[in-house]
C-alpha cells in the first residue's frame, strides 16, 4: 500500500511537471548510470589495471633510457585515458539538466500565455497549472544537475589523484 502511494505521488508530480520531466528523468538516468560505472571502475577494475602496469614496469630490466621513459609515459597515458573515460559525458549531462529544465519553464509559460489569451487573466486556476509546469521542471533540472556536479567533481579529482599515484609508483631507478 505504501509503495502504491509512492508511485501515485510520483505519477502526480510527473503529470504536474509535464512531458519535459520525462526528458529530465532520461538525462538523469543516463548520467547516474555513467557515474555508477565510474565508481565501479575505481573500486574494482582500476586496481587490477594498475597492478598489471606496475608489474609490467617492474619486470623491465632497464628503466633509465629514453625508450623506457616513453614506454612509461605510454603506460601512464593509457591508464589516464581509462580513468577519465566518460567524465566529459557526465559533465555534459550535468550541464544539460538545467537546460532541459529551462525548456520546461518555457513550455509551461507558453501554456500560461495560451490560457491568458483564450480565457483572459482572471482564470487563476488555469494559469496555476501552467505556472506549475513552468517551475517543476526547472527545479527538477537543477536538483538533477546538483546531484551530478558533486560526483563528477569527485570522479575527476579521483582520476587525477590515481594517475599521479601511478606515475609515482613507476620509478625510474635502474
Amino acid at each position: 500500500m505504501l509503495l502504491n502511494q509512492a508511485f501515485d505521488a510520483i505519477a502526480q508530480f510527473m503529470e504536474r511537471g509535464g512531458d519535459v520531466l520525462y526528458m529530465i528523468l532520461a538525462v538523469t538516468f543516463i548520467m547516474w548510470v555513467l557515474i555508477i560505472e565510474r565508481m565501479w571502475y575505481f573500486t574494482l577494475e582500476f586496481k587490477k589495471q594498475k597492478q598489471r602496469v606496475v608489474d609490467a614496469w617492474e619486470q623491465r630490466h632497464e628503466r633509465k633510457s629514453w625508450y623506457a621513459h616513453k614506454i612509461r609515459t605510454a603506460m601512464i597515458s593509457e591508464i589516464n585515458n581509462n580513468l577519465t573515460s566518460g567524465v566529459s559525458m557526465i559533465k555534459t549531462l550535468v550541464a544539460v539538466c538545467p537546460l532541459v529544465g529551462l525548456l520546461g519553464t518555457v513550455t509551461g509559460m507558453i501554456e500560461v500565455f495560451d490560457v491568458m489569451a483564450s480565457q483572459g487573466s482572471s482564470n487563476a486556476r488555469a494559469m496555476a497549472a501552467g505556472v506549475s509546469k513552468a517551475t517543476i521542471p526547472t527545479m527538477a533540472g537543477m536538483v538533477a544537475a546538483l546531484s551530478g556536479v558533486f560526483l563528477s567533481t569527485y570522479i575527476e579529482r579521483r582520476a587525477s589523484r590515481e594517475s599521479e599515484r601511478l606515475e609515482d609508483s613507476l620509478t625510474m631507478d635502474h
